[in-house]
């Protein structure tokens, strides 16, 4: 009779258990929260900076010196990208409507989502020195800030985060601060990345999903970036890459094709384009690659699996460093200003 009494009690707390054990794994698998909190979009770029720092694949980066307008941002706020921001997340935004008569309407747009260090009363007296206007939404402030004929909405959504959004639709900007006030859900983000991000290896450093979109000539290109793609993409596609770090650094790309056909023809030309490029670098170069350049292109793999092409390579850490080492010492912005961390214009 005890073990009767005890067997519903028992159950109960094996489902809590299996409960627990069900919402950890879903968490586990879900998109970073700061993705999740971004609106519905074309394309989603996330990295993490914190753990790039941790694995210091890149050896000990050299002095970045500041310019004018930066370093007036960095004693202005206490902020500084390179060193305080954590995680970064953004939504990309491609124009909708396009009108040639309309300046502006073939521009792309983003919302991001920004984890880092912040100094939260110095970061709105900025802001709010910036600010055209200060819109009270709920016990949030959004701060517009008028910026090269675009409004910057930025909003701080807690004592480490910072969205801001170009968006024309302020509706864009209230939706991320609506779903941080929720408890957040492994369940939520925007479609397109709950349908794609389980293609994403575990322990990604950082990671990319967009859409391809057709041009109005019927190619493919990704608008943000001005990138052609019709080379390899003649049909729509979405693209997934990711950066991971296992000793060297592990990059992977996945695009998503209509059929097989398509992603023949899509692993064909790319492979046709590594080989012309390949062969380019050795011809430039002289007296061969360099050592680790050429381990870098020697990893290169492109296959087919069904509907999708695949490429991956493996980045030796002495390219990183010496790319690194190569770049310039300057952060110079190209001919904007600077708003705040997340309120950055886009051009």
């Amino acid at each position: 009779m005890r073990i009767r009494r005890r067997l519903p009690v028992i159950f109960a707390v094996l489902l809590v258990i299996a409960a627990v054990a069900l919402l950890v794994f879903l968490r586990k698998h879900a998109p970073p929260e700061p993705a999740r909190l971004l609106p519905g979009a074309d394309g989603f770029f996330y990295v993490n900076l914190q753990w790039i720092r941790r694995a210091d694949f890149g050896g000990k980066l050299p002095e970045v010196s500041h310019d004018a307008e930066y370093e007036q941002f960095i004693q202005a706020t206490g902020f500084q990208f390179e060193r305080d921001l954590d995680q970064a997340a953004f939504a990309i935004h491609y124009p909708s409507n396009p009108d040639p008569g309309k300046p502006g309407s073939d521009e792309v747009r983003y919302s991001e989502v920004l984890v880092g260090k912040f100094d939260g009363d110095r970061l709105r007296e900025y802001l709010r020195k910036l600010s055209g206007t200060i819109e009270s939404y709920g016990p949030t402030d959004i701060y517009t800030i008028p910026l090269e004929g675009r409004t910057v909405r930025v909003a701080i959504l807690g004592v480490n985060t910072v969205a801001a959004s170009n968006h024309s639709d302020p509706l864009v900007i209230r939706g991320i601060i609506d779903r941080s006030r929720k408890l957040a859900s492994p369940f939520g983000g925007p479609a397109l990345l709950r349908q794609y991000y389980k293609n994403v290896p575990l322990a990604s450093l950082g990671w990319l999903i967009f859409r391809a979109a057709p041009s109005l000539n019927g190619t493919s290109h990704i608008p943000s970036a001005g990138i052609n793609l019709s080379f390899l993409f003649s049909k729509p596609v979405v693209v997934v890459a990711s950066m991971r770090y296992l000793g060297a650094v592990h990059l992977r790309a996945e695009a998503f094709t209509a059929s097989a056909d398509d992603a023949a023809h899509a692993t064909d030309q790319l492979k046709t384009f590594l080989a012309i490029f390949n062969s380019a670098e050795i011809s430039v170069s002289g007296r061969g690659p360099d050592p680790d350049v050429k381990q870098f292109f020697n990893s290169l793999k492109v296959e087919q699996h069904g509907d999708r092409a695949v490429l991956t390579a493996t980045v030796p850490p002495g390219f990183i460093r010496k790319a690194v080492a190569d770049a310039p010492n300057e952060v110079a912005p190209p001919q904007r200003k600077t708003v705040a961390p997340g309120g950055t214009p886009h051009p």
